[in-house]
């Protein structure tokens, strides 16, 4: 999968607050024979925004965490269907002299600090387009308890393990600005192992959405009308926690099983095929609001040794193994999108990039493995 990141991280001035409910008691006077259990209802869905951005170049959806541990922090987090698991920079997380380019200044197996448990294992995520452009993030398995999004509205994940990242460099050792690679992956895929055999997967995994509903989320078609160079925050784009009406067939989403490899966990990637130039391609395709403004297909059949972007007024075609289709076509400026083969490449899987998400609906049921499409 790409995970090549690379927007100036846009601040915005959280103010951290928490609604506390306050519910008042009376006691009866009845015998305990007449006192009733008041029957359980199912909880209500989460709801929470993004904000949308557009530099001209690339579209971009961020979301906000207020808090980790103790700390409250003011970054933006690229949205990103591609991975799993939340990384962030230390830097104006940890006091500046535990960060160092080797690593976090400590001895023990784990320390905390601003309320962060940081372990001694560590991990390398390596960034890029393909096997020829690659950056890389060194960092730690840390612990903490999450506040996932801002004054607009949050939730709090109690213990959420993420990756806490001290370092950041190109191919050539080029240390990037702090925050550049800050990534909240929501897939259910293992992005990021430990040697403890420890991992880190989808933040939205480890939140309780409450009785009656299943794990997992479901994303509203975003449009084009709010994307804006500041960001413009959009409220209820995400809905965390499944209702029986999301998963039923008739709900309009097309669902696909997700299969399970032991290093990868629940990776959302489907088998499709993929028609464009008359050719027809058999592929695996990952839906990734990280990947912007460029769609991938990897043909195994291309005679191009280097990436070759497809003319505009091109149509591009693609049929899942379950029956969901989706059609765009290409322009000078949107849906842009290059052909490859993977032999050149160093990548098996086509990608179509946020541009899907501007018209379709997408769903990740995590207690079935599932991932849910639907077009608007």
């Amino acid at each position: 999968m790409r995970k090549n990141y690379f927007p100036q991280n846009l601040l915005f001035i959280m103010i951290a607050f928490f609604v506390i409910a306050i519910t008042s008691c009376k006691k009866d006077k009845v015998t305990p024979a007449q006192t009733t259990t008041p029957p359980v209802t199912n909880a209500t869905p989460t709801q929470l925004g993004l904000y949308e951005v557009d530099s001209s170049i690339y579209k971009l959806l961020l979301i906000n965490v207020s808090k980790i541990g103790t700390q409250s922090i003011n970054y933006s987090f690229i949205f990103d269907t591609g991975s799993g698991g939340m990384v962030i920079d230390a830097n104006g997380i940890l006091p500046a002299s535990m960060i160092t380019d080797n690593g976090f200044n400590f001895t023990t197996d784990s320390t905390v600090v601003n309320g962060i448990t940081i372990t001694n294992q560590k991990s390398e995520v390596d960034y890029g387009d393909d096997a020829n452009t690659t950056d890389k993030v060194y960092g730690n398995l840390a612990y903490a308890q999450v506040t996932v999004g801002d004054q607009n509205g949050n939730f709090i994940i109690k213990r959420l393990p993420f990756f806490l990242y001290y370092k950041a460099v190109d191919g050539k050792g080029v240390k990037f600005t702090a925050h550049d690679f800050d990534t909240f992956g929501v897939s259910q895929e293992y992005d990021i192992s430990f040697p403890n055999s420890s991992y880190i997967t989808s933040p939205f995994s480890y939140f309780d959405p409450g009785t009656g509903l299943t794990r997992g989320f479901k994303m509203a078609a975003i449009g084009t009308s709010n994307f804006s160079l500041q960001g413009t925050y959009v409220p209820g784009v995400l809905t965390l926690g499944l209702t029986a009406d999301d998963l039923s067939p008739s709900s309009g989403f097309v669902m696909n099983q997700l299969s399970f490899d032991a290093q990868d966990g629940y990776a959302p990637i489907i088998p499709a095929t993929i028609t464009y130039n008359n050719k027809v391609v058999s592929t695996e395709v990952l839906f990734d609001t990280g990947t912007e403004p460029d769609s991938f297909i990897e043909d195994k059949t291309a005679t191009n040794t280097t990436t070759l972007l497809l003319p505009s007024s091109t149509s591009v075609s693609i049929s899942t193994s379950s029956g969901f289709n989706y059609v765009y076509t290409t322009s000078a400026t949107e849906n842009l999108t290059n052909v490859e083969n993977p032999s050149s490449s160093g990548v098996d899987v086509s990608v179509m990039s946020l541009e899907f998400f501007l018209n379709n609906e997408y769903m990740l049921d995590f207690t079935n493995h599932k991932l849910g499409l639907k077009s608007n």
